[in-house]
């Protein structure tokens, strides 16, 4: 029973595998049809039907470079660069294989990162190296690599002069602020020094206090004179009364 049991399985494996490969196939050929059609929503629709064949057979390289071109029309560029390299490890075919960095390359140049799409391309023309497109993307990238490159450095000098500018100008504020603190200061110090001047030093009396002093004796002496020219004009009534 058990000899019976294992013949039927090794006749009906290789059935199902069969039915299996023609289901990954159809899904394939079927996605292919949308992606030819070129109607609104084709990639959208091909993206499920290489979903459904990669479901059935993860390892099928042709339905996943077919994903990548699905999602690349659809500008999933993220998730078409994962299903390229996915394929470029599994596919045996060296044009596929070929198109598959090809495609990577198209992705890395559509982000502006023209040293790794450089890269995806010399990785594509190793295995087709007369593929003119692909050629032509790989020069057309070293030089937008050169420009960007010197656009770059272009910006990082500017920056550098800003930056050195700046400086510049804040060592002026500084130095305008210092040179203003100090002639404060001197006008402080002097200040002070003329202060000092008037103020009288120890035992003696200020300037200001002499001439008060001095203007008062001056008046003090005035007032006397005038008095004793008076009591000198007035005559004296004893004196006349006396000669009588």
């Amino acid at each position: 029973m058990l000899y019976r049991l294992l013949i039927i399985f090794l006749l009906i494996a290789p059935i199902h595998l069969e039915i299996n490969a023609q289901g990954v196939r159809s899904h394939i050929r079927s996605g292919n049809r949308d992606m030819r059609g070129g109607a609104e929503g084709a990639a959208s629709k091909a993206e499920l039907k290489y979903r459904k064949a990669m479901a059935s057979d993860d390892k099928n390289a042709q339905a996943m470079y077919n994903l990548g071109c699905a999602l690349l029309a659809q500008n999933k560029d993220s998730m078409a660069y994962e299903m390229f390299e996915k394929a470029t490890k599994v596919e045996t075919s060296k044009q596929r294989k070929a198109m598959a960095y090809h495609n990577m390359g198209v992705i890395m140049q559509r982000q502006q990162q023209y040293g790794p799409a450089m890269e995806q391309y010399k990785q594509s023309l190793k295995l087709r190296p007369h593929d003119n497109q692909t050629r032509y993307n790989y020069v057309l990238c070293k030089k937008l690599k050169k420009d960007q490159d010197n656009n770059q450095n272009q910006n990082q000098n500017n920056q550098n002069n800003q930056n050195k500018d700046k400086n510049k100008d804040q060592n002026k504020d500084k130095n305008k602020d210092k040179d203003k603190n100090d002639q404060n200061k001197d006008k402080d110090q002097n200040k002070e020094n003329n202060q000092n001047q008037e103020r009288p030093k120890d035992g003696q009396m200020s300037k200001e206090n002499a001439e008060q002093l001095l203007n008062a004796a001056v008046q003090e002496e005035k007032a006397t004179q005038q008095r004793l020219q008076k009591a000198m004009a007035k005559p004296s009534r004893r004196n006349i009364e006396k000669n009588w």
